[in-house]
């Protein structure tokens, strides 16, 4: 039931954030990009930039930061995932970034630009 639960809150968040970058102007290009090195949120384009996403979810701060859940291990995978995609769309290394969005409750949005 709590898995449950926690993908539930994890579709809220990135609906959330989803909102939130488009309201920045992001053009989102992908979410829940796989492929069989792991998963990316949210692919997106800001001006010449594209940035991959991981979005985080808590409803508080009880356990901590939502951000710090992405920790050495996660980052290995989204960086392992982003680079077949980059590969696979030519897109130059310069040109990346990598962002965490961090949903507290259903309101709070904190968007850590560069997080690794």
């Amino acid at each position: 039931m709590k898995k449950q639960y926690n993908k539930v809150e994890g579709l809220k968040g990135e609906l959330l954030a989803l909102q939130y970058l488009k309201k920045k102007k992001y053009k989102i290009l992908e979410q829940n990009y796989r492929n069989h090195l792991g998963e990316i949120d949210i692919i997106a384009k800001f001006k010449k930039t594209y940035i991959f996403i991981e979005v985080k979810a808590r409803r508080t701060l009880a356990l901590g930061r939502p951000s710090e859940a992405v920790n050495d291990a996660k980052q290995y995978k989204i960086k392992g995932c982003a680079t077949l995609y980059q590969l696979k769309n030519k897109i130059s290394e310069e040109l990346v970034r990598f962002d965490v969005i961090e949903i507290i409750g259903d309101e709070e949005i904190n968007h850590i630009e560069n997080a690794f």
